[in-house]
């Protein structure tokens, strides 16, 4: 009986050491998951921006996306993103779980390539390649940031240094976005604003982000009533 009881603790610990060397049980791994799945969501935006089709996203949030596209202003998606991605890394940092429709869907689908298409660096977004790269190597940040300040914070301490109120930052902060969309598209035009306020009434009504309802109403408005340059 005895024997019994001593093999079964000597394979529970063989487990847990093997566990602790294992791929998705190490930190590592945490890393390698998070670099593939950001290569090929900032993959799809490339394509997306190439063809037209491939984003990883709800509809209203690459509208935001396709206004920089054709507008050339990226400065609404590049601050819905970034402010989504910098949430869900601190949550995630602090919660133990990543956000993926934050973090890495608007954050590393649509706020990066915003901001890189913004600053000029469009072989970086348009190249398919170079795509796969920078989303694998932005991934790579992502999960050693998440590794850091969880060794040297969360495991120190019992504390949960905010997690709580930071759950659902990024959803907070991105709601500011939608009245400064429908003041600027006010003041390009009367048609625009109007399409653009319809647009995010009707958004808010189906519970969906209202930065998405407003550029898209207002691009519907400004198909049928330009503006003169």
């Amino acid at each position: 009986m005895a024997d019994k009881q001593t093999t079964a603790t000597a394979d529970e610990e063989l487990k847990a050491v093997a566990n602790e060397h294992d791929f998705w049980h190490a930190d590592w791994g945490f890393v390698v998951i998070v670099a593939l799945m950001s290569a090929g969501v900032f993959a799809g935006t490339s394509m997306y921006y190439n063809y037209g089709v491939g984003a990883f996203n709800e509809v209203a949030i690459v509208a935001m996306l396709k206004a920089g596209m054709t507008g050339g202003s990226y400065g609404a998606a590049a601050a819905f993103g970034a402010s989504f991605l910098f949430a869900r890394i601190l949550e995630g940092s602090l919660v133990g779980i990543l956000d993926l429709g934050g973090s890495i869907l608007t954050g590393v689908g649509i706020g990066i390539p915003a901001i890189l298409l913004s600053v000029g660096a469009k072989p970086l977004v348009a190249n398919f390649g170079l795509a796969l790269l920078t989303g694998a190597v932005l991934g790579i940040i992502i999960g050693v940031i998440i590794f850091l300040v969880r060794k040297f914070t969360i495991n120190q301490s019992n504390a949960t240094f905010g997690a709580d109120v930071m759950m659902g930052a990024g959803n907070q902060t991105g709601r500011f976005l939608g009245p400064l969309i429908i003041l600027s598209a006010v003041t390009a035009s009367i048609p625009i604003g109007i399409g653009s306020t319809i647009g995010a009434a009707l958004f808010y009504a189906w519970k969906k982000p209202i930065p998405g309802g407003a550029i898209i109403g207002a691009m519907i408005m400004g198909f049928f009533f330009p503006v003169k340059l």
